[in-house]
């Protein structure tokens, strides 16, 4: 069933790469949202062995199908709509990592790094934000500590390492992606930010779907 998922998705992307180099939203739009629903998909079949873990998750993946078809259309108000959908999933991953890391877990050299990156991307993206400046900040402070949380499940040691390696690769590329998605929103419009972003997202969304079936602890 997974690879069967993975070569529909695969499928998919090329085929979404291909009508975002046409220009054509509506083409784009018809990719994209049958792409986002097999990530939905692909964590509702997978066994759930946390089920908070799994609820939270399936939440933040719905609401990132709400997120794709949003920023699928053109104009800033469904942009809004979007970043409203994606900054709640992101509260939600950030929920479902906390579930699985301790306390001492989340207090770690790696969290510097994580603000230092995080401070250079909001002063480049300052001068461009506008009236979007509230929104985006709160949603940069948002999906660093998901990343955060994810560093601190995977530094704890108490789940099996495929999935704590699924958690720790899905949130980086996550965050790698949504730089490609604000380049193109708000410095310049170029494919190259959707060629190499889009992957990128897709790639972290089915990691954290996947990891669904992988967060028993390795004790249990």
């Amino acid at each position: 069933m997974k690879y069967m998922l993975l070569t529909v998705a695969a499928l998919l992307m090329a085929g979404l790469l291909w009508a975002e180099g046409t220009g054509a939203n509506w083409l784009s739009l018809g990719f994209k949202t049958p792409l986002s629903i097999l990530f939905v998909i692909a964590a509702l079949v997978q066994p759930r062995v946390n089920p908070r873990y799994f609820r939270l998750v399936i939440t933040g993946l719905i609401l990132g199908l709400v997120g794709d078809v949003c920023l699928g259309l053109p104009g800033m108000t469904s942009f809004r709509i979007g970043l409203v959908a994606f900054l709640a999933g992101h509260i939600l991953y950030l929920l479902a990592f906390s579930t699985l890391a301790g306390g001492r877990d989340w207090i770690n050299p790696f969290n510097f790094l994580i603000i230092a990156v995080s401070g250079s991307v909001y002063w480049w993206l300052l001068p461009h934000l506008g009236g979007m400046l509230v929104p985006v900040t709160l949603y940069l402070v948002v999906i660093s500590g998901m990343v955060a949380g994810a560093w601190a499940v995977f530094r704890g040691g108490g789940l099996n390492r495929t999935g704590a390696w699924f958690i720790l690769t899905g949130a980086v590329l996550f965050y790698v992606s949504d730089i490609f998605v604000a380049h193109e929103r708000f410095v310049t419009e170029q494919f190259y930010n959707r060629l190499v972003g889009l992957p990128l997202y897709y790639g972290a969304q089915f990691l954290l779907a996947f990891s669904v079936g992988l967060v028993k602890n390795t004790d249990g």
